[in-house]
């Protein structure tokens, strides 16, 4: 009788030496939160953004760097990210647009990214997502660029070309799809709901599991999520939010074809709002140009890259839609353009080419 006695008075000394550094925890959060108001002040008299990405980069970067455990390094940024977007949220709401409505693996990587102190503002598409951030209806916009199965998003790559935003940031998500529906199991299913980048990441789990069943396109996955919860005929192809906020059955889990799915997204807004964000030491500078349409002209573009050791980390083309078979590159390099060499790698590229725009620069997604 002795030995759980003892154990549970251990037990209860453990808890309550953990609710008193809970105490003190809330005590400096306090504490740092009223800092955070001062340094508020301050940019408002100077005219300065609330929301810095390279000093939230920064402030994770040297926190990973002074970390001992045993609390891992992978966990810092998540907590901190929470910590500073509520900071930011005594300031000023950020408002930050996204491909809705809830559920959606943009809504994911928006509150990854911000945190989850911010006005959510949910849109019918990723246009809307880039009128809402270009229009003032909201601060942010986070869109989809990239999917390591399915390549480029190209809807979002065109639109960079139409629209003034920039990008500040980026961030990346796991992306695990769930086929969801009212009943929990496959019979019966006459259509499967989901966008069309979902439908083509799982186009082998399909093919097998529900050969004769339609494929369904829709605006996102959320929005097939709740077609499904209206229709016990429908399933969708979604995430576990998204099954959760629709009260769907996890028909079959992680369904995707490839189980390293991984999405990168940007972050962009109006660069007279949100100004460049200053070199973090790990950084991503995005841009887009066109050359003539003579031999050579690719190789001379790139060039001054190698040229000045610059390293080119993505690089894309898509049609101008001019008739005359000439192309859009988009290009991705390590650097900032305050660094001498990327400053000059990048003047001299834009000497050669007939079309140029910056499209940002920021901190990589590295956490």
């Amino acid at each position: 009788m002795a030995g759980p006695v003892v154990s549970d008075a251990a037990l209860a000394a453990l808890r309550a030496r953990i609710d008193a550094v809970d105490r003190e925890l809330l005590r400096l959060l306090n504490q740092r939160s009223g800092l955070a108001l001062e340094v508020g002040e301050l940019k408002r008299h100077e005219g300065s953004p609330v929301f810095r990405p390279e000093r939230e980069a920064q402030v994770i970067d040297g926190l990973k760097a002074v970390n001992t455990g045993p609390l891992r390094n992978d966990c810092i940024a998540p907590i901190w990210r929470e910590i500073m977007s509520a900071s930011r949220a005594l300031e000023a709401p950020t408002r930050v647009a996204y491909l809705g409505p809830a559920g959606t693996f943009s809504e994911q990587a928006a509150l990854a990214f911000f945190g989850a102190s911010i006005t959510r503002v949910p849109c019918v598409s990723i246009d809307e997502v880039f009128r809402s951030a270009a229009g003032g209806g909201a601060d942010f916009g986070v869109v989809p660029v990239e999917n390591s199965t399915e390549g480029v998003v190209a809807r979002s790559l065109d639109l960079f070309l139409a629209t003034p935003l920039a990008i500040i940031g980026e961030t990346s998500l796991a992306v695990r799809h769930n086929l969801l529906r009212t009943q929990p199991t496959l019979e019966g299913i006459v259509a499967v709901c989901a966008h069309p980048q979902a439908l083509a990441q799982c186009h082998n789990w399909l093919l097998n599991h529900l050969p004769l069943v339609e494929r369904r396109p829709v605006s996102s996955n959320a929005e097939g999520a709740r077609l499904a919860s209206l229709d016990g005929s429908l399933a969708a192809v979604a995430s576990e939010r998204a099954g959760s906020e629709w009260g769907l059955h996890t028909v079959a889990p992680a369904i995707q074809d490839d189980p390293h799915n991984r999405t990168r997204f940007a972050i962009v807004t109006q660069p007279e709002r949100h100004p460049q964000p200053k070199a973090s030491g790990h950084d991503c500078t995005s841009l887009v140009v066109s050359v003539a349409n003579r031999p050579g002209a690719v190789h001379d573009m790139l060039v001054p890259l190698k040229a000045h050791g610059v390293s080119m980390t993505r690089f894309e083309s898509r049609p101008a839609r001019s008739g005359q078979w000439e192309y859009f590159f988009y290009i991705d390099i390590a650097g900032h353009p305050d660094e001498p060499a990327v400053s000059l790698a990048l003047a001299e590229l834009r000497s050669v080419c007939a079309f140029y725009k910056l499209l940002g620069t920021y901190p990589l997604d590295v956490h």
